[in-house]
């Protein structure tokens, strides 16, 4: 417990960091922002009353006081195109985004356990090559080109999965079909990163002292792979996914705006188009505490799964 609140106060320096960030993102700007959010056609007075709207006619101290306390209290302000709350704008997109990124991150799991444990298994066979060939195609993809690739075979020439949106007949749950495409976009490029990253950890784990022991003791192969390399080995990856998850947020911009998916990503590049800069305060905010956020609890997992972190 001790470690979990020392562990928790270091992060409120991080989460203050992000906060500032994200408040100087409007005065970084090059230009007036609020010229361009109105454009060239815009009157004196309508210049003024949107810079008294968004409080820039204030002191830099006091805008930066008022807006922490938008954000201690849940309000980021107002959509400036889409005439909404900021935070209502993004609790709406928020799951979208949530069940991508968590889809996207299983999918690679799936595909990389088993993938690395048994290219650790055949080290230098053909299996260990032919693996590392496709892990590197995975790496070598982005996903900018995958995402209309896999439209075109697997929607366009096929027909098996929607090309887009996330649900049909305008329901606002989510429809699996319709999550396919976009977290194999989103999931190619990490799958190929911890197949290469777990059969790197259980190529070293399978060469410790312990496992040669195990093996003398008589215990099966299975065994020994699940019950004392494999718990070893995923000490490093859980660190390895924490960071990947914030990558796969970032990441969800792309793929979102490809696939028409209604989540943050989409979100912010229209936001950002339109030139909304509350509301691109309001998703990069989000995203950033989503990801200070996972990496305090990859730090908890990764603690609890090495007990040499215990002490």
């Amino acid at each position: 417990m001790k470690q979990t609140l020392t562990r928790l106060f270091l992060t409120l320096p991080v989460v203050w960091l992000v906060v500032s960030l994200v408040f100087l993102l409007i005065h970084l700007v090059p230009g007036d922002p609020i010229l361009q959010m109105l454009g060239e056609g815009a009157t004196p007075a309508d210049v003024t009353a949107l810079r008294h709207q968004y409080g820039l006619d204030q002191p830099l101290t006091t805008q930066y006081i008022r807006y922490w306390s938008g954000v201690l209290h849940g309000d980021l302000g107002n959509s400036i195109r889409l005439h909404d709350s900021v935070t209502h704008l993004i609790l709406e997109r928020y799951p979208y985004t949530l069940a991508l990124t968590v889809a996207a991150l299983v999918l690679a799991l799936i595909l990389a356990l088993p993938a690395g444990i048994f290219a650790a298994l055949r080290r230098g066979r053909v299996v260990d090559q032919a693996l590392s060939v496709v892990s590197l195609f995975g790496l070598s993809v982005p996903g900018i080109a995958l995402g209309p690739i896999l439209i075109l075979v697997f929607s366009i020439a096929l027909g098996w999965t929607p090309v887009s949106g996330a649900n049909s007949g305008g329901s606002a749950s989510i429809s699996w079909p319709y999550l396919i495409l976009p977290s194999i976009t989103m999931g190619a490029s990490l799958a190929a990163i911890l197949t290469r990253m777990i059969r790197t950890a259980m190529l070293e784990e399978l060469g410790q002292d312990y496992i040669r022991t195990a093996r003398a003791k008589g215990l099966s192969e299975t065994a020994v792979v699940c019950r004392h390399a494999l718990p070893n080995a995923l000490v490093p990856i859980v660190t390895i996914i924490g960071l990947q998850f914030g990558a796969l947020l970032a990441g969800a911009i792309v793929t979102e705006k490809i696939f028409s998916w209604p989540g943050l990503g989409r979100l912010v590049v229209d936001a950002i188009s339109n030139r909304d800069y509350a509301l691109v305060q309001g998703c990069l905010l989000a995203i950033g505490l989503t990801y200070v956020l996972v990496n305090f609890l990859t730090d908890l997992v990764y603690r609890w799964i090495n007990p040499r972190m215990r002490g």
